[in-house]
């Protein structure tokens, strides 16, 4: 069944076909109520529900895309981001566009790795070094602004094993936990760029049917974002013990009392915390008298 909407007024999305960014890029637009069933094989998808098209497409490839107008959004890393603007910025190629939202997931780090075994103090001991990287721009950017002459030798995949095939004595490469770096006998001594997938836009101005899409999408990411960390707390409490219940109450608005039946003395308190609320939080809350503690994790919010 074709999509109700016109195709001009679609939104079209480019999001990574494999790799760390894409189930949580499918991930957040479920929890945004959008539906695609159809298998990520077939590269272009309708969603079903909603006046958006998925482009599956290699994550370096995405900004390109939404910079040419070729998609109206993209999510992808800051470090892919950043990374292809220097090279068309380089080239005397546009770079318009529009960062969104930071999507608050596929958090990493750009980092120069030396062998354990070699010593480091700061950046000047890399001069004359032969770094490899699937980010020449970025690691030359490093450089520059520090004043080393390096050679930036470009590597696309496992730069991790460069030094041990004598391509280079240095690396620069993406670290998540570190474990691939440490299994290669390999230590991070600079982080040139900390990155997190983002959803941007391009320059262009969208036509008013896009935009109103484009205004209803962001409005649920902001409650997916707001959900994520938010709690509905429950509780018992003494009407003596308010105020300090309220302040022991992380990042909530004014909590709702209710009477509680045959208890003149007691209220019930529900209140929505915007901030993770911890074991030690309700263990105060214990203190100063609240009972029957409840915390429940909300699925969607919209202020």
């Amino acid at each position: 069944m074709p999509p109700a909407t016109p195709p001009q007024d679609r939104l079209r999305l480019a999001v990574q076909k494999s790799g760390r960014l894409s189930s949580d890029s499918l991930d957040l637009l479920t929890r945004c109520g959008i539906k695609v069933k159809a298998p990520k094989e077939r590269l272009l998808l309708h969603s079903e529900n909603f006046p958006l098209d998925l482009l599956f497409v290699r994550d370096d490839d995405i900004p390109q895309l939404v910079m040419d107008g070729v998609c109206d959004l993209g999510i992808v890393g800051t470090n892919v981001l950043e990374e292809t603007a220097l090279e068309r910025r380089n080239n005397g190629a546009g770079t318009g566009y529009v960062t969104e939202r930071d999507l608050e997931f596929g958090a990493c780090r750009l980092a120069i790795a030396l062998p354990e075994e070699r010593a480091y103090s700061s950046a000047a001991d890399l001069a004359g070094v032969r770094i490899a990287t699937s980010y020449p721009r970025l690691t030359q950017r490093f450089l520059t602004e520090r004043g080393v002459t390096a050679e930036v030798v470009m590597l696309s995949g496992s730069v991790e094993i460069a030094p041990r095939l004598g391509l280079a004595e240095a690396i620069c490469d993406l670290v998540a936990s570190g474990s691939t770096l440490e299994a290669n006998k390999l230590r991070a001594v600079e982080t040139i760029f900390r990155s997190t997938a983002v959803l941007i836009r391009g320059a262009r101005d969208l036509n008013p049917a896009k935009q109103h899409v484009l205004e209803i999408l962001l409005r649920r990411i902001d409650g997916v974002q707001l959900a994520s960390e938010a709690k509905y707390i429950m509780l018992h409490a003494p009407k003596a013990a308010l105020e300090e219940i309220k302040r022991l109450l992380p990042g909530s608005e004014n909590p709702t009392i209710l009477p509680l039946a045959g208890d003149d003395s007691r209220v019930a308190l529900h209140a929505v915390c915007q901030e993770a609320v911890f074991w030690e939080t309700m263990e105060s809350l214990k203190r100063v008298g609240a009972t029957s503690i409840l915390v429940l994790p909300i699925e969607k919010m919209m202020l």
